[in-house]
């Protein structure tokens, strides 16, 4: 060995020889390794295997490093696009916006997601512990992401070529929820866990689930457990039992396929089995799971609060969007302080649907139903739109015949079954069931208790298409305590109250006499009721009274409260009737009405909510306040949006209102309204009934309320013979006012030189924005549209010495 290193063969690594010039030019990094290389302690005998080793583990961290290299690059590339925590804390989940009637009770509500937001402590503990056992274990213990299960998920993935199995806690649930998709890749994942990690390093675990429990979706539009507490069980969600929570804390995996409504099997089952992981996580003992397990779902759901007033909610929300947008109203989270009396609502819906029943009873069985066997469909899946809102006792619902006998017919609706014999169509006459109901037909009830069976007693009634709608105010402020806009909003949104202009016949005429008193005629002036013709382009217009007599001379008070048409024209000729539609469109109806004289008799359409507001000016001694439907809107926050004061004016002077009122009150005392007396209340109105009877009204009002009623089909078909407003209208009005002026035996309306009456709102100054400006009468485009039975745009024959036109406006005397 000394020999090699005398003879050179083995450098030495003390020898102070010096390089040869090739290795001098070499790199360092070179002649590093080289040196390396002749120390045998780590060159070593060169074995192959040796060799095998070092390239295998140079390809081993040759392969990390580009492993690690792609994982950064991932992480850099799908965080780009990652939410800032920023976001998070900014973050106001959409919240249902909701509707309170006076008495703070709710009546309606409007949403995108329908939610409703909790702090944490709202939530019970048996909820939370529910929740936890089911959907994330380790929620209490993890960092956002469970290791073990997301392994396992991936193991399975791999195994089964698929992404099926979920791995996700609660944290990676709220991140997808609230900022990722709902696909299921590896790059979706990658981002959910790295949101994840960063919501748990900025929020408290009790923030994470207040954020989670809010934001989960939980079926039939409901977002969030308080939400769905009130949808499923009618309750809060701090109230849920035991199997209430376990059954919500079922439906995240999947809120359509396990509904409890839809699927109960699987709920069921769903809900079992967060018992059990309850009682394994030692939560509930094994006696609490078993008694909870053998207990039915127990849900209680209720209708709708917008089922009870409809029309009214749809009129707030266009007022709403109108002023804030839709975005806002539907996603902000208000609170709606509006006027209805939600009391005198289910008043008003069934005195509509009790008075349109009368009327179809009156008018014998017409039969024409549709039969669903006969159109193809299937009996057991058909649904009819009027059972989404919910079935009550005492309701009038359409129910599906699924079964005839000779004394009784099994009844469908919904979830529920009825049953009628023969008494409960005895009206229509028919002894027979036979040929008169077939399984399928879709018939008219009126659901009347249930027996001991659980079947439901019904007697049959009819709809053939009458309309008919109602609204009533406080005179003293102008808000809208009811409105009822048709018989069934499921299958009429159109509002016959506010939409529908339809002919207001004899209701009119109190336009007429205010001006004619404006004029200087009183109550105990004399008027001929009489024939008379009045000179038109078209020819002589004769009218007649709706009696077909007349009564000879008579005073203006007894003309008004028999509601003669002759003496009505001979006023409105006298005054002009340009007048007359004058003092309409002071009184706030805004229809547009042409000058011609049948006006004055109610050839005008206009609607009802204009007719009820103009009505409430008599008794508010002249002060027309336009009707409304909001008191205040607050944001979730409590602070108050700013609202649109209403237009509150002096239309008529309080002599000329006292005046009317006397005109008004001896309609209800003798006139066409008397029936009103039985009632023993101050009470006013007027009755009004259409040419072919088309259209019945009756508008009338208490001291502290004017409420509306009209009555007719949508197509115009006539009601009947003798269908007038005192027949078909007036009894629906007086059903209402019933409950109206109960409570109020000691009011009174003012009378004689008594102190004007005071109101609860201010009149609007004269250069507010809000006054609207009054609409011009207009010349009709067809003389002969509205009135097919008489020469229209009649021109009144002038008294002698006065020229064509508004003859003997502002003179004293009414002609006799």
């Amino acid at each position: 060995m000394v020999a090699c290193y005398r003879e050179g063969a083995v450098p030495s690594l003390f020898s102070n020889e010096t390089e040869s010039p090739e290795r001098a030019k070499s790199p360092w990094w070179r002649r590093t390794i080289e040196r390396l290389r002749g120390i045998n302690v780590l060159r070593g005998p060169e074995y192959p295997t040796r060799r095998i080793a070092v390239r295998a583990t140079f390809l081993v961290l040759l392969g990390l490093s580009s492993l690690f290299g792609v994982m950064c690059g991932l992480m850099l590339v799908y965080s780009i696009d990652l939410p800032q925590m920023e976001d998070l804390l900014r973050y106001r989940p959409n919240t249902t916006t909701e509707l309170l009637d006076i008495h703070g009770r709710e009546i309606g509500s409007f949403a995108l997601e329908r939610r409703v937001a909790l702090p944490y402590t709202e939530f019970a503990p048996v909820l939370r512990q529910a929740i936890i056992s089911i959907e994330d274990k380790s929620f209490e213990r993890n960092w956002g992401v469970n290791l073990v299960r997301a392994v396992g998920a991936a193991w399975r993935d791999l195994h089964s070529h698929s992404r099926a199995q979920g791995s996700s806690t609660l944290t990676m649930q709220l991140a997808r929820n609230l900022f990722l998709s709902s696909e299921k890749t590896y790059g979706r994942k990658l981002q959910e866990i790295l949101l994840s990690v960063q919501i748990e390093r900025v929020f408290t675990k009790d923030q994470i689930f207040q954020l989670y429990a809010n934001q989960i979706y939980l079926g039939h539009g409901t977002y969030g457990f308080e939400a769905a507490s009130l949808f499923y069980f009618s309750k809060h969600a701090r109230d849920l039992t035991l199997t209430e929570a376990a059954l919500l804390a079922a439906l995240p995996k999947g809120a359509e396929y396990y509904s409890p409504i839809k699927y109960p099997e699987r709920a069921l089952k769903r809900r079992n089995l967060v018992l059990s992981e309850m009682r394994e996580d030692g939560r509930i003992t094994r006696a609490q799971e078993e008694a909870a397990q053998a207990m039915p779902l127990g849900l209680k759901i209720e209708p709708p609060p917008n089922s009870l007033a409809p029309y009214f909610v749809e009129e707030v929300r266009r007022q709403l969007e109108k002023e804030y947008g839709a975005d806002e109203v539907h996603g902000a989270g208000l609170k709606v302080y509006t006027t209805l009396d939600l009391d005198l609502q289910v008043v008003a819906n069934k005195a509509i649907l009790d008075g349109t029943a009368a009327y179809e009873r009156r008018h014998g069985w017409k039969g024409h139903l549709q039969n669903v066997v006969a159109q193809g469909m299937d009996l057991e899946t058909y649904r009819h739109p009027d059972w989404t809102a919910g079935i009550e006792k005492g309701g009038y619902y359409h129910a599906l015949v699924t079964g005839v006998s000779a004394g009784r017919v099994m009844l469908k609706l919904g979830p529920m079954r009825a049953a009628m014999t023969p008494p409960d169509w005895k009206w229509t006459q028919k002894t027979a069931v036979d040929g008169f109901l077939a399984v399928g037909d879709v018939v008219y009830v009126r659901l009347d208790g249930s027996s001991a069976d659980g079947v439901f007693h019904a007697e049959l009634e009819q709809d053939s298409g009458a309309q008919a709608s109602m609204m009533a105010v406080d005179n003293a402020s102008g808000e809208v305590l009811a409105m009822v806009g048709g018989r069934d909003f499921a299958l009429s949104q159109f509002n016959r109250a506010t939409q529908a202009q339809r002919q207001v016949g004899s209701s009119f005429k109190p336009y007429v006499y205010t001006t004619a008193v404006e004029a200087g005629a009183k109550p105990t002036d004399i008027i001929v009721d009489g024939p008379t013709s009045f000179y038109t382009p078209n020819g002589p217009y004769t009218p007649h009274n709706y009696e077909g007599d007349y009564k000879g001379a008579m005073t203006l008070l007894n003309a008004f409260a028999e509601s003669r048409n002759i003496p009505a024209l001979k006023l409105a000729d006298h005054v002009g009737i340009r007048k007359v539609i004058e003092t309409a469109h002071r009184f706030g109806v805004t229809s547009n009405i042409p000058a011609f004289l049948p006006v004055a008799i109610g050839s005008a359409d206009i609607t009802l909510y204009e007719q009820v507001g103009a009505y409430s000016v008599f008794p508010n001694d002249g002060i027309h306040i336009e009707p409304h439907y909001i008191r205040k809107v607050t944001q979730a926050n409590g602070l108050p949006l700013d609202e649109q004061p209403s237009q509150v004016n002096e239309v008529i002077s309080v002599e000329t209102a006292r005046t009317m009122m006397q005109f008004l009150q001896a309609v209800t005392r003798m006139g066409t309204g008397a029936a009103a007396a039985q009632l023993k209340h101050p009470l006013g109105g007027k009755t009004g009934t259409t040419n072919d009877y088309t259209d019945a009204w009756f508008i009338g009002f208490s001291p502290s309320v004017t409420a509306g009623t009209w009555i007719g089909f949508d197509d115009r078909e006539t009601l009947g013979e003798k269908e007038t407003g005192a027949r078909a209208a007036l009894p629906m009005w007086m059903d209402f006012m019933k409950a109206a002026i109960a409570g109020k035996p000691n009011e009174a309306f003012p009378t004689g030189n008594m102190p004007k009456r005071l109101l609860d709102v201010p009149l609007t100054p004269a250069d507010s924005p809000v006054v609207k400006a009054i609409p011009k009468a207009t010349e009709p485009a067809d003389p002969d549209s509205d009135e097919p039975d008489e020469p229209a745009a009649p021109k009144a024959m002038p008294a002698a010495g006065t020229p064509p036109g508004d003859a003997g406006a502002g003179a004293g005397t009414p002609p006799q």
